[in-house]
């Protein structure tokens, strides 16, 4: 059950960019979000990131996941 680097490198890419993307449409979809960074205020901020966190953690242990089964 070896990985290579570029298998590991591809699903940090990968689970990033999916978990980024889940991440902002939720909050989008939450109402967490406004057009401009400046005009949330820090709470906002603070689920956004943590939103895109969280997704981006579980898309890429998921990735990771699938590639060693």
């Amino acid at each position: 059950m070896s990985v290579s680097v570029f298998g590991i490198l591809m699903a940090v890419a990968l689970g990033a960019l999916a978990g980024t993307a889940i991440g902002l449409f939720i909050g989008f979809a939450a109402k967490q979000q406004r057009s401009e960074w400046s005009a949330m205020t820090r709470k906002e901020k603070i689920i956004n990131i943590a939103l895109v966190l969280l997704f981006s953690a579980v898309c890429i242990a998921g990735l990771a996941w699938n590639m060693v089964s």
